[in-house]
């Protein structure tokens, strides 16, 4: 099959699909010149021509909507083909050329022996020798079969399905959460997880989510460059430094001479969300050394999970001559467009070892919805005044106005060392790393009310930026000691780290405080505050590092290891931890495993001095509010009580049970405790009076004159977590196959023991049940010849959700909830091999978020999973 062959089956499906596909794609059609919910939604031409047909001066919305801040460059980009459904449809014509042409026959799968393979493990120890079966401390290791065999196009979403102790909010139109999506590892925040690649630590995202916390950003890593990811599930700062408290995810690359492409479609059942996935990755064996580079490409449209808003009803019966979008807002995930690549390299170098590279890029655009404004609701955007006489927003906006917020990213990372493990004796690693993840910020469609008829429609919000500089060095020498079983593993080594933050401004009129502010005008662009001149500015923090880490094989049936760290901070300290862990095998296949560790995670500069502006809605009253988060070490924060920041400490006891068998079952059963202190957090709200007002003002602090509240970060609360891991794996022959079963299950309970957070019964009750305590995930694999059938049950237990409003808080408990996913999978040959499959087979959704019907929200937006149904998909695979 060439590709215009392919293109044209595309096009056929297209044309006889059926239903509204409202996205990136010029083909983008409506059932008839009628109907025009939605139309809105799409950035297409079709759609602004459609909007144009529907009536009205919504032209005007929808124009906006695509120029300005990188609008006009977007339009001109989807008046083309997708270049995802291009790219996605190349390498499907790529493999089934070479289906055509590659030799026609199946490789003798495996003899199933029955045994379980002993897989050497790098995460959580520097024993070169250590398998998941002999590791002191659980580790999870998912292998690149399993991370291919899910339908989404980021990695942080794909460990959510295979770990049930990791959770991946989607966060649909919530701000830049809906960008990089908070991801938690045993309920902990998302800072509190240490993210490697390659053992080597990985850079922050430069947005700081929810609480302020500033994790890692999993999604930036393209999965089709990964080898392995190993999840380390114990405390291990001792080791690794800050971040380290709820466990380290350690993501392995590809390093392998394969040369392999990918493409993949998949769908929701509800028509919308289509995603066009491709890449290829190419590998070389350099006589000794390597060199492996990986592309992937991903276009994910946007879906929507909405209902109109009541007030729109209401707007629209009181204003029949008016068209109004249906719905006037979505909920739903955004339009995202990313490039991602990965290489990894090595060459020996004579009478030395080796010099090794390897890094990670991706660059990308989204956009989506945020909070419809209702003419009827919002006199401080829509008022006349006498500061502009004869300016009517009506005019412009005759149906109110819904933002678009949207994000362009570049983040990048590269280490280079040099190393030598090939001595049985001593081994060293020295490397430099340097990380960067620059995320910046647009808003379409809005205005800056305050400036009347001389505001754009379009502004360029400024960008965050997050730069981390790495010097490490690694030694581990073995030494032999009489009455061990084995060689001393002496580890130890030295790390110098620089963190840096900066904010960039935005476009004047982002934050700009008009002349029609004295009458009530809303400042600053509606929905999204702009960083100012005086917010901008440039912050680091330096730190130096030392460790020690000694494993002592004192028996052949008893292991201990014993690890410090001291690492000072230019910006707040000292602090010094320990690890302490030990294994006993009291019968053959069966061991015992037990650590105690303590942990910190520093407080990063972005947390130290970032202050934001942001606006959100009232579901009772639908009338906006604006709130400001102001810096530690603001005037006004020190006067309502803010402190200078500390480090995040933490206590972590685990112990557990670990078997394998020579008839292939195998597993472990973990339970945990973590005692967290100090943990970081956004203060309580205070409410801004006029002295404050005024104060904030004389500040300079942007959109203060429009501020109902302020906050500030804190080191506010103390939690315990305890919980409960277990992990089977089952491997066996069946009829002419083979059968792999797998199985996890995660209990987990945190309680808030001291701080704020505990005085307040709802923060409190949100805080301990906002997430399932009880999480599973359960696989079945079974193989015969050509043919592999899969399916994976993913189960939720209950949760807790509310919103808070002028009447008071609103809580609703949500169920517990399964979703099944299948798929099948045929080797036409050694070399091609298809996918066929569904996730949420069964098309199940959640509750209904009945408190957040106001806004037009059909299910909450906190769920700890995806809410958009079904989806189906088709991966096609080849190997060269």
């Amino acid at each position: 099959m060439t590709t215009m062959e392919a293109l044209a089956i595309e096009k056929n499906l297209q044309d006889n699909g059926g239903g509204a596909f409202l996205g990136r794609n010029p083909s983008t059609r409506l059932e008839s010149a009628d109907d025009c919910d939605g139309v809105y939604h799409g950035e297409n031409l079709h759609t602004f021509h459609t909007l144009v047909s529907c009536g009205g001066s919504n032209a005007r919305s929808g124009f906006a909507s695509s120029s300005g801040s990188g609008g006009a460059a977007k339009m001109e980009r989807e008046m083309k083909p997708t270049l995802g459904r291009v790219l996605s449809l190349v390498c499907f014509g790529m493999i089934t050329q070479g289906l055509s042409v590659a030799e026609a026959q199946q490789a003798d799968p495996p003899a199933n022996t029955g045994e379980v393979a002993d897989e050497i493990i790098v995460t959580g120890t520097r024993d070169s020798s250590r398998t998941q079966f002999t590791s002191l401390a659980p580790v999870d290791s998912f292998s690149q079969e399993a991370v291919h065999a899910t339908v989404t196009g980021q990695l942080s979403e794909t460990l959510a399905q295979l770990s049930p102790s990791f959770i991946v909010q989607k966060l649909p139109t919530s701000d830049g959460l809906q960008f990089v999506r908070p991801a938690t590892l045993r309920n902990l925040a998302p800072d509190q997880t240490l993210v490697l690649v390659n053992g080597k630590r990985f850079h922050r995202s430069a947005f700081l989510g929810s609480r302020g916390a500033q994790g890692a950003d999993l999604a930036q890593i393209a999965p089709f460059a990964v080898e392995r990811i190993e999840v380390l599930r114990d405390g291990a700062s001792a080791q690794y430094g800050s971040d380290a408290i709820a466990g380290v995810i350690n993501i392995i690359l590809d390093d392998s001479d394969a040369k392999a492409v990918f493409g993949q479609v998949s769908q929701y059942y509800e028509g919308d969300g289509a995603t066009y996935q491709a890449g290829a990755r190419i590998g070389f064996d350099l006589d000794d050394g390597h060199l492996t580079a990986t592309f992937q490409y991903s276009d994910a449209e946007l879906t929507s999970r909405t209902r109109q808003r009541p007030d729109a009803i209401a707007f629209q019966a009181a204003n029949p001559a008016v068209t109004v979008p249906n719905p006037v807002q979505r909920w739903g995930q955004p339009d995202l467009e990313t490039y991602r690549i990965a290489f990894d390299g090595a060459l020996p170098v004579a009478g030395i070892g080796e010099a090794y590279a390897f890094g990670t890029y991706a660059t990308g655009e989204g956009v989506n919805d945020i909070n419809w404004r209702n003419p009827s609701a919002n006199p401080a955007i829509f008022n006349t005044t006498a500061v502009y006489p004869g300016f009517n927003l009506r005019t412009i906006y005759p149906a109110g106005f819904t933002p678009r917020e949207g994000t362009e990213f570049d983040d990048a990372q590269i280490v280079v060392g040099l190393r030598q493990r090939d001595s049985e004796t001593f081994t060293w690693d020295l490397s430099a790393s340097w990380g960067r993840n620059d995320s910046g910020f647009f808003l379409n469609n809005s205005i800056n009310a305050s400036l009347g008829p001389n505001s754009p429609f379009s502004f360029d919000l400024g960008n965050l930026v997050q730069t981390e500089f790495n010097l490490n060095a690694d030694f581990v020498y073995r030494l032999d000691v009489g009455g061990l079983a084995e060689p001393l593993n002496i580890a130890f080594g030295a790390e110098r780290r620089l963190e840096t933050y900066e904010i960039q401004q935005g476009d004047p009129a982002s934050f700009a405080v008009g002349p029609g502010a004295s009458a009530g005008l809303a400042p600053n662009s509606n929905g999204f505050p702009g960083f100012s001149d005086l917010q901008a500015g440039e912050w680091d923090q330096e730190s130096y590092a030392a460790y020690v880490d000694v494993s002592a094989s004192i028996t052949p049936n008893l292991t201990a290891d014993v690890a410090g760290r001291y690492e000072d901070f230019s910006e707040f300290g000292d602090t010094f931890d320990v690890k302490v862990a030990s294994r006993y095998a009291f019968a053959d296949g069966v061991a015992v495993r037990a650590s105690y560790s303590t942990g910190f995670r520093a407080p990063t500069p972005g947390q130290l001095n970032s202050t934001s502006t942001s606006q959100g809605l009232d579901t009772v009253t639908l009338q906006l509010f604006q709130t400001g988060r102001l810096s530690p070490t603001n005037p006004v924060a020190q006067f309502l009580g803010a402190k200078p920041l500390e480090a995040e400490e933490s206590e972590t006891v685990s112990g557990g049970l670990v078997w394998r068998t020579d008839f292939g079952l195998s597993g472990s059963i973990d339970a945990y405790q973590i005692d967290v202190t100090k943990r970081f957090s956004q203060s309580q709200s205070f409410a801004v009076t006029p002295a404050i007002r005024a104060q904030l003002a004389a500040l300079g602090i942007p959109g203060a004159s429009a501020f109902t509240s302020v906050s500030f970060f804190t080191n506010d609360f103390d939690t315990q977590t305890t919980g409960l891991d277990v992990v089977v794996a089952y491997n066996t022959e069946v009829g002419p196959g083979t059968l792999e079963l797998t199985g996890a299950y995660n209990h987990n309970e945190t309680s808030v023991e001291r701080g704020s957070i505990s005085a307040s019964a709802t923060q409190k009750r949100l805080f301990e049940e906002a997430r399932p305590e009880d999480n599973a995930t359960a696989t079945a694999t079974y193989s015969v010849g050509k043919l592999e059938l899969l399916g994976r049950m993913r189960y939720y237990g209950a949760w807790t959700d509310s919103t808070g409003n002028a009447t008071g808080d609103i809580f609703q408990r949500f169920g517990s909830i399964a979703f099944f996913d299948a798929s099948v999978g045929y080797n036409f040959n050694e070399r091609v091999s298809m996918r066929l499959g569904a996730e949420n087979v069964f098309d199940k959704y959640p509750d209904e978020a009945v408190f957040q019907a106001s806004r037009g929200l059909v299910y909450s937006r906190n769920s700890p999973y995806d809410s958009y149904g079904g989806q189906y998909y088709l991966r096609l695979d080849a190997k060269f």
